[in-house]
């Protein structure tokens, strides 16, 4: 729609003229009014548009305008307006009617999804916490920090499987520090307020040949323990697999001198007596300098000095347990020290506690070693890996002292601290003959055999014990 007004100042007239657009001028205004403008003119003066439509309500768009005084106002160029605006409500998309809908159900079936996926996440990573865990605190692990670096518990990070749990490899993102996770199962709930103290307790244990327990995480029955990674793996498997290499004779000897200096330390020089309860070659790790260090502190009980150990259940592993635990059930520093008398056969001979002999029957190495010392033949129960490079000495203090250690009767076994001075020169390992040896041992060891004890277990005992001549079995009977 154009637009003229015009106004006449001689004639004091004023005419608006209206035509649709791209036509012509009329000749006939639609609005011609006699008014003197000349009371409202000033000097300088804007010139600008206003409409009103009374109380009827109206859009106005003005798209051009041009301007003269004294005289016609120049045409306008319609090639260059803009384009009229849309009057109405734009015209609804079909696409957008279709997909409109299907956008907001899925965004609802996404928010949907995102709840329950967190409430099985938040219950998948549940824990329990009870009100005593607080003094333990620092001790403690997230459980879905532990499962994010084990990647899930996966099988590719798993490290070895034992009879007290699985132990995985992991990588903790937040320190970059590389961790061994070992899941034990716990399925009563006595003790175990007593079991995570004492695991918080190990925790403070410092020692260069004792691997660091970090921390634990408890999460329904299940019980985490959190150690250092040690990147070598057990010294079972080089003592044992074919496909390994042997280790040579002079770091065999610190690896045993490591383990006795980090089992006296646990002995007699922490705070409190630390019993391990299953020092074993699997239980030997070692770093990457080949150290070696002891370490799943999952079965070890400790208590103050000067008093004495009163847990009677039995716990360790078949070939490394001492008669009198087997028929007590306490276990003592003695009861560790027959168990590190076998390591130290084990270590020297290459053979484990108990292997499969001809038609199947059981051979028992401490019978076996005994036998060669008794023939003066000694030096043939030492590993054939070794191809005779060796400290003659040294293996044959290995040797004795594994023996001694080994005695059936507790009081005959030398403290870790007299272990510590053998390996060290400082004394030298008492004479193994028959008369210090004493008519009970020959009696239990040469006449009857070392397995005989296995076969005077307690009733409560033989129903949980299991022997594996391929490798050691682990015994727990009745809890810890």
């Amino acid at each position: 729609m154009q637009v003229w007004v015009d106004y006449d100042a001689q004639s004091k007239r004023l005419e608006v003229t209206l035509a649709p657009l791209k036509v012509p001028k009329p000749r006939r205004p639609l609005l011609s009014e006699a008014i003197d403008l000349s009371t409202l003119m000033a000097d300088a003066m804007y010139v600008g548009f206003s409409a009103s439509s009374g109380v009827v309500s109206g859009h106005h768009y003005l798209l051009g305008w041009s301007f003269s005084l004294d005289g016609p106002a120049p045409p306008l160029d319609f090639s260059k307006l803009p384009a009229l605006p849309r009057l109405g409500p734009k015209p609804r998309s079909k696409v957008l009617a279709i997909v409109l809908p299907l956008a907001s159900a899925l965004l609802v079936a996404t928010a949907l999804a995102a709840v329950f996926f967190f409430l099985w996440r938040r219950r998948r990573f549940a824990e329990v916490l009870e009100g005593w865990e607080d003094e333990f605190g620092p001790h403690r692990y997230a459980y879905k920090d532990l499962h994010r670096a084990t990647d899930g518990f996966t099988e590719r990070n798993l490290l070895g499987v034992g009879g007290f749990g699985r132990v995985y490899k992991g990588l903790l993102s937040a320190s970059n520090l590389e961790i061994a996770v070992k899941r034990v199962s716990h399925e009563s709930r006595q003790g175990l307020r007593e079991f995570v103290a004492e695991m918080a307790s190990i925790g403070r244990l410092r020692h260069q040949n004792l691997v660091q327990l970090l921390g634990y995480c408890r999460r329904k029955d299940e019980l985490i323990l959190v150690y250092d990674y040690m990147s070598n793996g057990s010294l079972d498997k080089y003592l044992h697999d074919p496909n390994m290499p042997a280790i040579f004779w002079p770091e065999r000897f610190s690896i045993i001198k490591g383990v006795a200096s980090g089992l006296l330390y646990l002995h007699e020089d922490w705070e409190k007596v630390v019993i391990h309860r299953d020092i074993k070659a699997s239980n030997v790790l070692l770093d990457k300098q080949m150290n070696g260090c002891l370490g799943d502190f999952g079965l070890a009980r400790l208590y103050d000095h000067g008093t004495v150990a009163q847990t009677t259940h039995v716990v360790g592993t078949m070939g490394y347990l001492a008669p009198e635990l087997v028929r007590t059930g306490k276990a003592t520093p003695l009861t560790d020290v027959f168990a590190f008398g076998v390591f130290l056969l084990e270590v020297a001979c290459g053979r484990r506690p108990i292997e499969r002999g001809d038609r199947n029957n059981p051979v028992v190495m401490i019978d076996w070693v005994l036998e060669r010392h008794r023939n003066g033949s000694l030096l043939k129960a030492v590993d054939p890996r070794l191809a005779g490079m060796f400290d003659i000495e040294e293996v044959i203090l290995v040797l004795q002292l594994g023996l001694l250690c080994s005695h059936p009767l507790p009081d005959a076994r030398p403290s870790m601290r007299k272990v510590m001075q053998y390996l060290d020169r400082g004394q030298s390992v008492p004479d193994l003959s028959p008369t210090y040896m004493s008519y009970c041992m020959l009696a239990l060891m040469q006449v009857e055999g070392f397995d005989s004890y296995i076969m005077s277990y307690p009733p409560s005992v033989t129903s949980s014990v299991a022997v594996s001549y391929g490798s050691s079995a682990t015994v727990l009977a009745e809890g810890r």
